[in-house]
């Protein structure tokens, strides 16, 4: 399968604009929107959807933490009972409102702290993977490809769904699979480097870590970033380079 790019959206917030979702919508092929919980109201959500729709492009949920003042990158301990239900009630709004535009939401993309925590923390994990099991209908979840991708797929098999990996186009790996600390050396590509890194990911599935070394990863999908107008020309760059 072709590398799909899939892009944060719909993360303004009444008065407050965040992101160029018009100017990036166009290259991407799947939204995650943000449900409330750190960003986003319901004419921001419902504005988001729209554009998707108007350009073709495949709607995700993008549940966080309740944390509006932190934009969702505090993590907050929570029960398995509460991630269910937040990741439930965030899910459910978006699906709802997508399916008035005329729309199928197809997966959930935890934001932030909880997509650090789903990572890093197998109770929190299985919490999030019991919450789209046990939604009324089949949702992918989208997480970071790693070298346990097998072990993901183990335990979402468990639960009956089915994974969406995702790579990182502009960030660094570190040598056991896990993104180069952003306080690290080198962390964030230039713009060659994001690109050549998208094209070895495209051609032979791997990246080349912090070190040298040659990483295998499982990828389905390249998360970009359209904050500003320099990451929407190499969001351009990046859709052309996939196409070619």
């Amino acid at each position: 399968m072709a590398l799909l790019l899939n892009c944060d959206l719909g993360e303004s917030f009444g008065a407050w604009s965040m992101g160029m979702d018009e100017a990036v919508m166009p290259h991407i092929d799947q939204a995650n929107i943000a449900c409330g919980f750190h960003a986003g109201d319901p004419l921001v959500m419902q504005k988001t959807l729209q554009l998707a729709k108007d350009n073709g492009v495949m709607v995700g949920a993008h549940p966080a933490y309740p944390d509006l003042m932190g934009f969702g990158r505090r993590s907050i301990h929570a029960s398995a009972n509460e991630i269910h239900a937040l990741v439930h009630y965030q899910v459910a709004a978006l699906d709802g409102m997508a399916a008035s535009a005329g729309l199928t939401l197809e997966y959930v993309k935890p934001h932030g702290a909880l997509y650090n925590d789903m990572m890093a923390k197998p109770s929190v994990r299985q919490a999030i993977m019991k919450a789209i099991a046990d939604y009324h209908r089949p949702l992918r979840l989208m997480l970071q490809a790693t070298p346990e991708a097998e072990q993901h797929q183990q335990e979402a098999a468990h639960w009956g769904i089915e994974l969406w990996f995702e790579a990182f186009a502009d960030r660094c790996y570190d040598d056991d699979g896990k993104l180069l600390s952003r306080s690290k050396e080198g962390a964030v590509h230039s713009r060659d480097k994001m690109l050549a890194q998208v094209q070895q990911l495209a051609s032979s599935g791997t990246v080349t870590t912090v070190s040298g070394h040659q990483l295998q990863l499982q990828v389905d999908t390249l998360c970009v970033h359209g904050d500003n107008a320099e990451g929407i020309q190499a969001i351009r760059e990046i859709r052309e380079l996939l196409q070619g």
